[in-house]
């Protein structure tokens, strides 16, 4: 399966509180600014700045709920991600047992 790899959205994922920032909003079926920057360790307007990045490659939505916007996962999107993940891991396993032949048909080689 050959999937193309979006460079925005892994860099997007790239950043731990980003992941950690999806992992709430799945497990607790959405949230604000105000409400995840309660679970977190940066202010509400760096975790504003992070759904901005986020809502810009398409991993979360949000729409306005009083004065501020209710983000919940695009579910579709997430499973792109991860596709492309998937298809990056297994090219880089069968890379690596290529290079494990290698090296093992040069250790024989080396032995005999």
């Amino acid at each position: 399966m050959s999937v193309t790899v979006d460079d925005d959205l892994w860099s997007a994922v790239g950043d731990p509180t980003r992941r950690r920032m999806l992992d709430l909003l799945l497990s607790d079926g959405g949230g604000t600014a105000t409400t995840l920057s309660e679970q977190l360790p940066v202010t509400r307007q760096a975790v504003a700045k992070h759904l901005g990045v986020l809502d810009r490659v398409g991993l979360v939505h949000g729409t306005p709920s009083g004065r501020e916007r209710r983000y919940e996962v695009d579910e579709a999107q997430l499973a792109r991600a991860v596709a492309q993940l998937s298809s990056v891991g297994a090219t880089w396993d069968a890379r690596l047992r290529r290079i494990k032949q290698i090296a093992e048909a040069i250790q024989r080689g080396q032995q005999s």
